[in-house]
């Protein structure tokens, strides 16, 4: 899993196609959301991630909190990997392993000020059930956990990678201009963009994605180099 690249925030099958052939790994549909301001029908999402997989793998992004719930829409999306930021309870963490084994789960750490020790407890008392963690931005004025376009204190990433027992996705307004220092800063095994890719239609920007991948591709592989 080391040097995967995803972004986030797909509209439909064009903007999938672009971020395929631009080379990046996952490409993350968010649904189900608290405020219903999907990007796309679940149908449409369904069909794209049909068409996509397995060469590039589709990831539920959703608040869902509950295993099962979570585990069906999965099945409906024919996803195999789902990304959770709604505060899941542990053992709806532990049913989702029993009911559905082979799901690849991601769990969101969203970066506040000053709240690494709850972090830490959440990584703690999770990472059993989790295969990675996905840090993300918190903003304060409305409220967003996630596609916030902010940047979050990087140390605090770095930390959790450090005490973490599985592996750590560094998301929060990454985009190519800061990718680079993020990656060697942190030194996490993936990278999410959303909103840093987006032209000024908010649609994927071929030119920012190509860019964004080109360039955490050469600082992973500068951090392999270190070790």
């Amino acid at each position: 899993m080391q040097g995967l690249i995803q972004v986030a925030g797909v509209i439909d099958q064009d903007e999938a196609d672009l971020i395929c052939a631009e080379g990046a790994d996952w490409l993350g549909f968010a649904l189900r959301l608290p405020a219903k301001n999907e990007d796309l029908s679940e149908a449409a999402a369904a069909a794209i991630v049909a068409a996509i997989q397995p060469r590039h793998r589709g990831v539920l992004i959703t608040y869902l909190t509950e295993a099962e719930e979570i585990r069906q829409f999965c099945a409906e999306l024919g996803v195999t990997a789902v990304q959770l930021h709604g505060d899941v309870d542990p053992a709806q963490l532990r049913r989702l392993r029993q009911i559905d084994p082979d799901l690849y789960v991601l769990k969101s750490l969203v970066v506040k000020e000053d709240n690494i020790d709850e972090l830490t407890k959440i990584v703690d008392e999770s990472a059993e059930w989790v295969d990675m963690y996905i840090t993300d931005s918190f903003n304060p004025a409305t409220g967003a956990k996630g596609a916030t376009g902010l940047v979050h204190d990087w140390s605090v990433s770095a930390e959790l990678v450090r005490v973490a027992p599985r592996p750590l996705m560094l998301a929060g307004g990454l985009n190519p201009d800061n990718v680079a220092a993020a990656i060697a800063a942190v030194r996490p095994a993936a990278v999410d963009a959303h909103t840093g890719l987006e032209g000024a239609d908010r649609r994927k920007d071929r030119a920012k994605v190509r860019r964004f991948v080109t360039v955490a591709r050469q600082a992973f592989a500068d951090l392999a180099g270190q070790d």
